[in-house]
């Protein structure tokens, strides 16, 4: 910003003889709206620089963007505790963003709060929930149909407490926030992983759960752990077929999908200038598959471009007087820092099942002849809410252009997926979207389709190996189309765009040739395009909601019957006691993204009811018994069955639970489900090596403990065992959990676990495969066999029983009923049930049921399980 004195006598000599208070004609200056739909909601830049101010007197050295922006939002700048990676800060976000399959629990949270109004601006956006099947006209009626119960919720709920509504077909939420709400220097919390793409206009945007977006809209500081800062010097120029995709490609394979984690990504230095601002849009955009908390780009002449075009003069000349606290301070400290020269960098296309596994286009073809991988490409697919500017559809246009004019199509199917209304509008105008139907593709709707698994795939059936080329951001196992055999690549829309006319992976756009109609070979020219219209935006339709001044009489129904909705109960509280004996659920092998604990793609349709979408609880996780996913052996009946329902009998019958998992466990998006389902279904805590920072804070929010191993190697020292273990008892009684040997052979032995029968109602009996030898008291008969078993009476008032050998065992059991008589058998001594507290036992009873007791001697000794010996 210019010194005050300066901008002093500016004003007094443009305002002449008129003697206005200049402190008073700046204040009305920096009144300017922070969107066209909140004109009462102005944009603080003077806050800003108070507590920037107040903060760079405390530490004395200079700050980097990312602190000035985050720190200029602190609750209490002249006390709060800074240290990066270690304090956690209290925070005032200027604004809040969540699309509707998030919002669903979010605003279901709101309403169990009790408040009648957001604190802060707030907005849902419906992009989710639009399954991509036929084109974008039919898929959007379909899904406003389909979907009614939960959009007219959405709407009613938004109305009520004054959050503006985006309905179906508005576009993506990343790219309506990027054309309306964002801006240099605000601090937006949305609930989806990609809120960082409003970092390409200077912002400091972060992903979060539902709970953290409703602390915000209920006016609660929000907590945020103090972030390292990661330095990334852009130097050269972008040219060719090189795009703003590759530069977050190529950090993604440098830091990897946890090298972010607790970290600001901060790009800087003189490359930045050849990027254009939607450009850097996606480069933040993808910054979430490294795990960082969010990336950002400091204040320049694109952004403010851009901010122009999307009829938003107004903030980029309030901006520029501000610009000295939108951009890094000279000689300030990354924690680490990642040098790239734009001009060297080549096309990159990274994958399959993971978005780090980065190769060269012109390397691409041979890896995956190497590693089997298929080189046909099935589908291309572009758009998303990663690459789907105008400039980005312009790109992939001139490439299909060239194709045309040869008379050639697209080999792979191939469909574009528009960023929001006005994308869609503008380059239906501009005549862009006829280019791309012309060389086959499918225009889809304005919403997320196939990027999030909003895909009804008929080309392949499940299980077939096949490859698919995508400008998206995550491509992992499944996660577009369901199909864990779908290897999926992401790059950038014109590469697509070329390999879906080429057909395979082999092909390589900067040296290889393509073979005209009239059989003369030709090589595709590198991609040019406008980055912004010459003309305006054209806006297209209206999606806007305004929350209407008075919502008094707003209702918000939910129904009780429901199968989408789903008002919340509160979870049981902390009984006070440390938790001990916890069951482990699953042992997870490898990578368990958010997409492996809570599935999105059909299951997108439960969002709002929340016992319904625990029926997918880790159902995409491996199990590291048996390798298999959605597969997990139950402790009591040992029977495999689905991860959820052995969750639930688990929580029916008070066994609480626990989840080991391996590193950056819960990467990937946002959706608080991934932590709401297993504190639902009983969970709670989940042990890993590591955490993705989103994750971890939605376990924290929804009481579950996220606790990690002192040395990860302790994750290794968890065995389940390759075959049968132990039988856990239920609650009441237990058993070890420890592999034991196998009882004595017998014909006859055919052990089952038997539950009592509870007063009204009856017992049940499981198969066991083994059970646990203990050894006898020392003042037991050396004599006795190693297994606790009794005889019991279960005709007297109360069951009593008695130690007896093997061989005795084994005699009585061959006695016809009513001839079972046991005499003269000693009371086995110490603490073994109720036999201790019990009168001695007669000499002569009939025992009318013959059964093993088996007790675990890490606990409870009055804890038992019967374990029943069927007749011969």
């Amino acid at each position: 910003m210019a010194p005050y004195s300066l901008l002093v006598s500016r004003l007094q000599k443009a305002l002449g003889a008129r003697q206005y208070h200049v402190a008073s004609v700046l204040c009305q200056r920096a009144k300017v709206a922070m969107s066209h739909f909140e004109p009462n909601e102005y944009i603080r830049y003077d806050l800003l620089e108070k507590n920037i101010n107040i903060v760079r007197k405390r530490l004395n050295r200079p700050l980097t963007l990312s602190e000035k922006i985050v720190y200029g939002h602190l609750d209490d700048p002249a006390n709060q505790e800074i240290e990066r990676g270690k304090t956690y800060l209290r925070l005032r976000p200027d604004r809040v963003a969540m699309q509707d399959a998030t919002a669903q629990m979010a605003m279901l949270q709101f309403i169990s709060s009790g408040l009648p109004k957001v604190a802060v601006p707030s907005t849902i956006h419906c992009d989710h929930l639009i399954e991509a099947q036929l084109g974008g006209e039919k898929d959007l009626r379909r899904a406003k149909d389909i979907n009614q119960e939960v959009y007219n919720f959405l709407a009613t709920a938004g109305a009520k407490y004054g959050v503006g509504f985006w309905r179906p077909g508005s576009g993506i939420i990343h790219q309506i926030i990027l054309e309306n709400y964002a801006y240099p220097g605000v601090l937006l919390i949305g609930t989806d992983s990609h809120t960082p793409n409003g970092g390409g206009l200077g912002g400091i945007c972060i992903g979060v759960g539902g709970a953290d977006a409703v602390d915000v809209m209920a006016g609660i500081p929000w907590e945020l752990k103090c972030p390292k800062v990661i330095g990334v010097k852009l130097t050269g120029s972008l040219s060719g077929w090189t795009s703003p995709k590759d530069v977050i490609l190529k950090v993604a394979g440098i830091l990897t999908v946890k090298g972010g984690t607790g970290a600001i990504v901060e790009y800087h230095g003189p490359g930045v200038d050849s990027i254009s601002c939607t450009g850097m849009a996606t480069i933040c955009n993808m910054g979430a598959e490294i795990g960082a908390t969010t990336s950002v780009f400091p204040y320049n002449h694109r952004m403010k471009k851009y901010l122009s075009k999307t009829g938003r003069a107004d903030i980029a000349n309030l901006a520029d007087e501000f610009k000295d606290h939108l951009v890094p301070d000279s000689g300030c400290h990354y924690d680490q820092l990642i040098e790239i020269n734009l001009s060297e960098l080549k096309p990159h296309i990274n994958g399959p099942f993971t978005p780090d596994l980065a190769h060269p286009v012109a390397e691409v073809g041979s890896v995956a002849e190497k590693e089997g991988w298929p080189l046909d490409i099935r589908v291309g697919l572009i758009g998303s809410c990663t690459n789907s500017s105008y400039e980005d559809m312009g790109r992939s246009a001139a490439v299909a252009k060239q194709a045309l004019a040869h008379g050639l199509q697209c080999k792979s199917q191939f469909t574009i997926t528009p960023g929001s209304e006005q994308i869609r509008a503008t380059i239906e105008r501009d005549g862009y979207a006829q280019i791309l139907r012309d060389v086959g593709g499918i225009v889809l709707a304005n919403a997320c389709g196939p990027c999030i698994g909003q895909w009804d795939r008929k080309d392949i059936k499940k299980g077939e190996k096949n490859t698919i080329v995508t400008s998206y951001n995550r491509n992992f196992t499944g996660r577009n189309d369901a199909n864990p055999e779908t290897h999926a690549f992401v790059t950038s829309p014109e590469i697509v765009t070329a390999l879906a006319i080429a057909g395979t992976l082999k092909f390589n756009p900067e040296t290889d040739f393509l073979t005209g109609k009239d059989g003369k070979k030709f090589k595709l020219e590198a991609p040019d395009a406008d980055e912004l219209p010459r003309a305006e935006f054209d806006p297209g339709q209206d999606t806007y909601q305004h929350p209407p001044k008075d919502s008094s009489g707003q209702q918000v129904d939910v129904s009780p019957t429901s199968q989408r909705l789903q008002l919340l109960e509160p979870f049981d509280k902390w009984d006070g006691r440390d938790l001990e004996d916890l069951q482990i659920l699953i042992k997870v092998k490898g990578k368990c993204t958010t997409d492996h604990i809570s599935a999105a793609g059909p299951w997108l349709k439960f969002r709002g009811h929340l016992d319904n979408i625990s029926n997918n609880l880790l159902i995409g996780a491996i199990n590291v018994e048996n390798g298999k996913a959605n597969s997990v052996r139950n402790a009591v009946t040992q029977e495999f069955g689905p991860v959820p329902d052995t969750a639930r009998y688990y929580k029916k019958h008070g066994i609480r639970w626990v989840v080991i998992g391996d590193e950056n466990y819960g990467e990937g998006s946002s959706r608080e489900h991934a932590a709401l389902e297993p504190r639902h279904l009983g969970g709670r805590a989940i042990i890993t090596k590591s955490f993705a920072r989103i994750h971890e804070t939605n376990l924290k929010k929804q009481g579950l403990l996220p606790l990690t191993f002192a040395d990860p190697a302790d994750y290794n020292k968890i065995h389940l065992g390759a075959g049968p273990s132990s039988p856990r008892a239920l609650p009441g009684s237990t058993v070890s959990r420890s592999p034991v040997p196998a009882p004595p052979a017998s014909p006859h032995w055919q052990p089952r676990v038997t539950r009592p029968a509870e007063p009204g109602g009856a017992g049940a009996t499981w198969p066991v495969s083994r059970v646990c030898p203990q050894r006898p008291h020392s003042s037991q008969a050396s004599s006795l066999c190693p297994f606790w078993f009794v005889c019991s009476d279960t005709a007297a008032p109360h069951p009593r029983h008695i130690l007896v050998s093997l061989p005795h065992l084994e005699q009585l059991r061959s006695r016809p009923r009513g001839q079972r008589t046991v005499s003269d058998c000693q009371r086995p001594q110490g603490n073994t049930g109720t036999q201790a507290h019990s009168p001695r036992v007669p000499r002569h009873w009939e025992a009318t049921k013959l059964a093993l007791a088996v007790r675990d001697p890490g606990l409870s000794p009055r804890g038992r399980t019967w374990v029943t010996l069927p007749e011969p």
